[in-house]
């Protein structure tokens, strides 16, 4: 006789939810999406929030000097502006043109400045140049292009709200967000809570 109780109980295996499969690939492609957006704002985070540690105090612009020698500067204040800027390859027209002294004359545009001896043909080259890569990325983290952006960064902001919400949901089990995820998911949620604590708003 076949004793029955000696039989080990037969486990039904569990029905794997079907939306996760979909939950992973939205995940997954909205991830691949936005991966070059998340590589301008992270970037562009990093060098705002060290603005102290540039050596001009700006990151999306780096100050220069530069000294260019010519012969004496002769005509009127307009006529000897527009000479300079050919041969130093300016296109920018200057906003404003006076002489501290009779032997100087001031070219000023909106980032640069040349400081003319028209005696000597001395002149120094003063302004910003743009960081490469760096000013279009804080240009666009601060949002100072033209409205269509906002658009742009909204959508931005809630793909990375879908990513975040669906990485909680894409594991199962006691990894996923019913066990060791939500120690960590708790750990991320306070670091902001207990940083605002100490230091105050």
């Amino acid at each position: 006789m076949v004793d029955e109780t000696s039989k080990s109980p037969v486990l039904k295996p569990k029905k794997k939810a079907r939306w996760r499969p979909w939950l992973r690939a939205a995940h997954r492609d909205v991830g691949y999406v936005v991966v070059g957006l998340t590589f301008i704002y992270a970037l562009s985070g990093l060098a705002v929030n060290h603005l102290t540690d540039w050596s001009d105090g700006d990151a999306s612009f780096k100050t220069y000097t530069a000294t260019h020698e010519f012969s004496p500067l002769t005509g009127d204040d307009q006529t000897i502006a527009d000479g300079l800027r050919k041969r130093l390859a300016i296109r920018e027209v200057p906003r404003e043109l006076y002489r501290p002294t009779p032997d100087e004359l001031e070219i000023i545009f909106d980032k640069r400045s040349l400081h003319v001896n028209t005696t000597t043909g001395h002149v120094v080259d003063e302004g910003q140049k743009p960081r490469f890569i760096l000013r279009m990325a804080n240009w666009l983290h601060l949002n100072r292009g033209k409205k269509a952006w906002t658009y742009v960064a909204d959508a931005y902001a809630s793909s990375l709200l879908l990513l975040a919400t669906s990485g909680m949901f894409m594991i199962a089990g006691k990894k996923g967000i019913l066990g060791r995820g939500a120690i960590l998911v708790g750990l991320g949620m306070a670091i902001p809570a207990v940083y605002i604590t100490l230091a105050g708003p």
